[in-house]
């Protein structure tokens, strides 16, 4: 059972002076909308998508039927995700214009989130893309399917390219979470590092009406074209409250280094008022699905930052239960993705970016969502400044032009 409540549309809601509905600071448990995608029920510790737990299916299908699930709304049968994985597999393959493009885009920032902003938007205009107002819906869902299938090729070369490294083209013949893999390290990949990025890329693809996701569904609202509806949601994703955490939580695995120094440096940081990194969400009142699952996933390597990874969750986990009692403080999908991606052979700086990968399958299917429905997205602010109106200072003059 959800646990979004709304407000009877028979009872009128509070309001303050003027008519306008006050609600808790960050919209928290506000409902906004209607959504067929899914959902997260924090006090429980479960998501999911659409029908299906979402940890299920990071358990049991690919990248791409669970991608099918979004933009299609059904699991597909076999001959569905074959057509469906050639589809995708050669919409992957960067159009010429935003290859050549790339190197310049690349030489500006070593921020690969920022390319991928200035890239993407660059595409919408290579590709021709229409505001979504204008289109019917096989355009935006063609639109869709193309963004998602070039965001990794896009980011793969760029992280190459930051490193005086020639991009790896993509290979439409394999699966997307190993193609990228190649694309970024230059090798193919083994299969149980291929497939331990494929389950974190389908826990990650979608997780309530986040910051990113609204920020998108927003834009959507304005009948916006695509590329504009993701531009906005990787500047939201880009902020460490957000998306920016996995390469912070293996930071702080390498500050502490040991795991006898764990109490220790977890109490400074508290101690200092400083956040944990990997520890707490906004949603969850319980353990992280998603953590659990990395966890597990975390395991099939015998390496020693697996075990200190494991340590120091306990370790950071009585410490939080002591020193801040009454609240659950538990591993966040952070803590765990990091060290995934660490073991697949991912750098640190493509932590985030990979996170990416994921969360545009849901950032996408929100977009075609909202932009079925023609109401825009238009909340109000209470005004707390000066009261006006208050006269204009005297001596003022406005010039006039020459």
């Amino acid at each position: 059972m959800s646990t979004h409540t709304t407000i009877p549309t028979s009872t009128p809601p509070p309001t303050d002076d003027g008519g306008f509905i006050t609600v808790p600071k960050g919209l928290a448990k506000v409902v906004v909308t209607d959504t067929a995608l899914g959902d997260v029920r924090g006090d429980e510790g479960f998501f999911h998508y659409r029908q299906y737990s979402a940890v299920e299916l990071a358990e049991q299908v690919g990248f791409e039927q669970a991608w099918h699930l979004f933009e299609r709304g059904h699991l597909p049968d076999d001959d569905e995700l074959s057509a469906f994985t050639v589809e995708v597999g050669r919409l992957r393959v960067m159009p010429p214009e935003l290859a050549d493009l790339l190197p310049a885009i690349c030489s500006s920032t070593n921020d690969s989130l920022q390319v991928l902003r200035t890239a993407l938007s660059a595409w919408g205009g290579i590709t021709g893309l229409r505001p979504l107002y204008d289109c019917a819906e096989e355009e935006k869902a063609a639109a869709a399917l193309a963004a998602v299938a070039v965001t990794p090729t896009i980011l793969a070369a760029a992280h190459r390219l930051h490193r005086g490294l020639e991009p790896v083209p993509a290979d439409p013949t394999l699966g997307h979470a190993a193609d990228y893999l190649r694309m970024v390290t230059g090798r193919l990949p083994s299969a149980r590092d291929a497939r331990a990025v494929e389950q974190y890329l389908v826990a990650t693809m979608d997780h309530g009406f986040n910051a990113s996701t609204f920020t998108a569904r927003v834009i959507a609202s304005t009948g916006a074209d695509l590329a504009a509806c993701l531009v906005g949601a990787i500047g939201s994703f880009s902020g460490p409250k957000h998306g920016g955490a996995p390469s912070r939580a293996l930071e702080a695995l390498d500050e502490i280094g040991t795991l006898d120094r764990a109490d220790v440096w977890v109490r400074e940081r508290i101690g200092s008022g400083e956040r944990i990194m990997g520890f707490g969400h906004a949603v969850y009142r319980t353990r992280d699905p998603r953590s659990e699952m990395l966890k597990a996933i975390a395991r099939r390597w015998d390496d020693p930052l697996v075990d200190l990874a494991v340590g120091v969750e306990d370790a950071i986990e009585t410490a939080l239960a002591e020193l801040k009692p009454g609240r659950e403080l538990h591993a966040n999908v952070e803590f765990y993705a990091g060290v995934v991606m660490k073991l697949a052979g991912l750098d640190p700086s493509m932590f985030t970016p990979t996170f990416c990968v994921a969360r545009v399958v849901g950032w996408t299917a929100n977009v075609l969502e909202q932009s079925r429905d023609p109401k825009i997205i238009r909340p109000a602010a209470r005004y707390v400044g000066p009261p006006p109106p208050q006269p204009v200072p005297t001596g003022t003059r406005t010039r006039q032009a020459s």
